[in-house]
């Protein structure tokens, strides 16, 4: 009844002092997790057969469930993190799932059941099964989750890479996509859609995939992508990408686009989340939890799994080999150059967010595959500073941004090697002829950089289309380094949630 009255997005727990005992839970658009806590489900009343897990991920394991199920505690949460120190044993609502508890029994109706009730039989449900490392919820040596995580990423894109990439023969081995190749033949074109940091993910693989893929690809703002409703084909095969999995908007845009046919391929780094669910296949990022509201790791983790899917649809053509060989290489060092990255940039940079902490405002500048970087950069900035920063294409400089530089505004420049090194120079010198403050991200000693550069920051080298990865570092610890001295809250910022399930 309450359900029928309820518009938008929703996720309701209900406990009344009029019925002790008992606790029921709906959703609709919003996640709701039911975990376990029973020796009991061996004693179902019907058997239990095994199930493949979403995505074949190897993180969960699942039994199907038929009939009512026997527990001596339940916790119904919105994320399995908050419930993982209780139980690994958990059910995945679906929209208009209802869940209701009662003396020790759990029972799953859904909306569309006529007049649910106590003698209803309950729906058949897949309990999962969590392997979560408790480790993982601490922060062990560290002061703030999002400084673990950052420094994670050596580990993290080794976790997304394993078992997936053979890096002596270059073969690709992606579960749900092995059992696709023929829905890429048949493409028409390439989606990506997504929001915030994902979407910055998928820009910065945008130009490996016009490179590689053979195909049309084009990266959109899922709730842009909402508003104007463009058309879909049936051979368009859409990326949904999602750390939580959850994001409302994403998820709006995946319906959209299953009504219209289209092939729908998940990538997220939560097992069970809707996007793992109710897409036709896709891959898990492996990175491991990420409690830190402003996403590190998940990011570089998306970015790596994107490169390997572009290995993926390339693995047949003969133009593209010497190229796909050097990629795989670099991606053979990447953890070292990440740990590498962290150990030479972490000191300069906290040098760096000394002199910008009393900033009003920072501009990050870049170009080819670097203008992703700079659109991260300065979100990450302006999530955990609450400093107006913006990520600009430096080929834009001359089209109105050149305006706002003065000698006030820092000026963050990648300029690290790559095909369009002597543009980078050039929009160095145009930031330096305004008087303004520029801060240089390079691979080596440059002199026409050095000269025009009030600082710059050194990083790693890596192959052009990876470097992106190790430009993001620095700018992942400068927005960490800014709030703190800031004194703000770098877990969790004012105004922020980290699954985003509201439109």
């Amino acid at each position: 009844e309450c359900m029928s009255h309820m518009d938008g997005a929703s996720a309701v727990v209900i406990k009344s002092k009029h019925y002790p005992g008992e606790i029921i839970g709906f959703k609709r658009g919003s996640p709701l997790i039911v975990g376990i806590v029973s020796a009991a489900e061996k004693r179902a009343k019907s058997p239990c057969r095994g199930a493949e897990p979403p995505h074949n991920a190897n993180k969960v394991s699942s039994l199907n469930l038929r009939g009512d199920l026997y527990a001596d505690e339940v916790f119904i949460s919105s994320d399995s993190n908050a419930i993982a120190e209780h139980t690994r044993k958990v059910v995945y609502l679906d929209d208009d799932d209802i869940v209701h508890y009662q003396d020790g029994v759990v029972r799953f109706y859904n909306k569309s059941d006529s007049s649910p009730d106590i003698d209803t039989p309950s729906q058949e449900k897949v309990l999962h099964e969590l392997e979560v490392a408790l480790e993982t919820l601490t922060k062990g040596r560290f002061e703030h989750y999002m400084l673990k995580e950052i420094f994670e990423q050596p580990e993290s894109v080794l976790n997304t890479m394993r078992g997936r990439l053979n890096f002596e023969t270059g073969d690709v081995h992606l579960g749900g996509f092995a059992a696709n190749k023929a829905v890429f033949r048949q493409a028409t074109r390439l989606l990506f859609i997504s929001c915030g940091t994902s979407l910055n993910s998928c820009l910065a693989v945008r130009p490996l995939f016009d490179e590689l893929a053979a195909l049309p690809v084009m990266v959109e703002n899922a709730s842009d992508f909402l508003d104007r409703r463009p058309f879909v084909g049936r051979s368009d095969v859409c990326f949904f990408v999602s750390q939580s999995g959850e994001t409302a908007d994403t998820l709006r845009a995946m319906e959209y686009c299953r009504e219209q046919g289209a092939v729908l391929v998940g990538i997220t780094n939560v097992v069970g989340s809707a996007i793992s669910r109710l897409t036709d296949f896709g891959a898990h990022l492996n990175a491991g939890v990420e409690v830190g509201v402003a996403s590190t790791k998940a990011y570089t983790s998306q970015f790596v799994l994107m490169v390997i899917v572009a290995l993926l649809l390339s693995e047949n053509s003969v133009r593209h080999q010497q190229r796909r060989r050097e990629i795989v290489a670099a991606l053979a060092r990447l953890s070292a150059d990440i740990h590498e990255c962290i150990k030479a940039v972490d000191g300069p940079v906290k040098l760096l967010a000394e002199q910008l902490k009393d900033s009003k405002s920072v501009l990050v500048l870049g170009r080819g595959y670097n203008y992703a970087t700079c659109l991260e950069g300065a979100l990450k900035i302006k999530e955990l500073t609450y400093v107006h920063t913006e990520g600009i294409n430096s080929g834009e400089l001359k089209h109105g941004p050149l305006a706002l530089i003065d000698e006030n505004i820092p000026v963050i420049i990648v300029c690290t090697n790559d095909a369009l090194i002597d543009r980078a120079r050039s929009a160095i010198q145009q930031v330096s002829a305004r008087k303004g403050r520029p801060i240089a991200l390079i691979n080596d000693d440059d002199a026409e950089i050095l000269d025009a550069a009030s600082s710059v920051v050194k990083v790693p080298a890596t192959v052009d289309c990876l470097q992106g990865i190790l430009n993001i570092i620095p700018l992942q610890l400068l927005s960490y380094h800014l709030a703190v001295l800031r004194g703000n809250n770098v877990d969790r910022p004012r105004n922020l949630a980290k699954s985003v399930t509201v439109q």
